[in-house]
């Protein structure tokens, strides 16, 4: 090849990029797609959050009233759990905002303090539970069957666990131990849901007047395995 070959074919090689500003280098190109990757990820963490905020004030509205009306401390306690999990999704909510505004780290710090207060908020409520059965047990008052208590703790199954399953596959392509931790509630909130559904069950079929209090210690186990692993920061499955 002539010397007048090789420049020609130089010129030609550099023509579509005379410099780096036009052409990202491959390793630009990558990070940059996969910044956009997370961030539809994380786009699809808040729609999840945004959709367990409208089923929870649902079932902590219907929970909640019925469970007064019943006289039901397992169903009051559910309904007061709902409204933990609202909090639970707002703080992350915030951390996945602060993330897209400030990174990674700041996110992680605001969650992990926020958890403490999630935390001992289930430590209360388990307290307040174990109370209103022993309140129960000694004055041998039992809870009036509740239809609304029963299909909205019927129909939280199904719902938690669809939200479960997309919330953990998204917190596994995000890496993100704070969206799997709000998974696992909302798992423990399908288990929760369930004991109660079993409560209300045998009270119908029974009448017995210590089922409420029974089924309300159930409960505690749930709100004290949520309670720790979210004041720890664990994630257990």
């Amino acid at each position: 090849m002539n010397k007048s070959s090789s420049m020609i074919e130089t010129a030609h090689d550099g023509a579509c990029c005379p410099s780096s500003s036009c052409c990202p280098s491959p390793d630009h190109g990558s990070a940059f797609a996969a910044q956009a990757e997370r961030r539809a990820l994380i786009n699809r963490a808040f729609r999840l959050e945004y959709a367990t905020i409208a089923w929870m004030v649902v079932e902590a509205v219907v929970a909640f009233s019925s469970g007064v009306r019943a006289n039901s401390v397992s169903l009051m306690a559910f309904g007061i759990d709902s409204l933990i999990e609202i909090v639970s999704a707002l703080v992350l909510i915030w951390r996945l905002t602060v993330e897209l505004r400030r990174g990674r780290h700041f996110a992680e710090e605001a969650e992990r303090k926020a958890s403490k207060l999630a935390g001992a908020l289930l430590f209360a409520l388990a307290i307040y539970v174990v109370i209103m059965a022993g309140w129960k047990f000694a004055s041998h008052t039992g809870e009036a069957f509740s239809w609304p208590g029963l299909v909205v703790t019927v129909l939280a199954m199904p719902v938690m666990y669809v939200l479960a399953s997309h919330k953990i596959a998204v917190a596994e392509a995000l890496g993100s131990h704070a969206m799997r931790a709000d998974a696992m509630e909302s798992v423990t909130c399908g288990y929760l849901s369930l004991v109660v559904v079993v409560g209300l069950a045998v009270e119908a079929l029974t009448g017995a007047w210590w089922v409420d209090a029974v089924t309300s210690l159930g409960v505690v186990w749930f709100l004290v395995k949520e309670g720790r692993e979210a004041w720890s920061g664990e994630c257990c499955c």
